[in-house]
């Protein structure tokens, strides 16, 4: 059995941070810590890793359009916690990457 090669192009380069942006803004605002929590870490750790082997790698759509759902149901409440209030943020803090998020939708 092969290993999957990890996807790192421009397009998931993108999309790690714009994640990792939506979990640092999350976790100062709701957990008042300058660096991430063990939570948030944990959580951004993960997303992380799910990009990285996405199945659909440059071709891919947001995660919340995609058919396939690959966080373990724990890990997709978490996020979905985190984009839901992250996203009105974005818009005041990372206008660019908001942006672009939205477009993807």
């Amino acid at each position: 059995m092969s290993k999957r090669e990890l996807n790192n192009g421009p397009l998931i380069r993108d999309e790690k941070e714009t994640v990792s942006k939506m979990i640092a803004l999350y976790c100062h605002k709701k957990h008042h810590q300058d660096d991430l929590c063990e939570e948030c870490a944990d959580l951004k750790n993960y997303c992380l890793e799910r990009l990285s082997y996405c199945r659909f790698g440059e071709q891919k759509s947001a995660c919340s359009n995609c058919s396939v759902h690959c966080y373990q149901p724990k890990y997709r409440e978490k996020i979905k916690r985190v984009m839901r209030y992250s996203g009105m943020w974005m818009l005041l803090y990372h206008p660019v990457y908001s942006v672009k998020h939205l477009l993807k939708r």
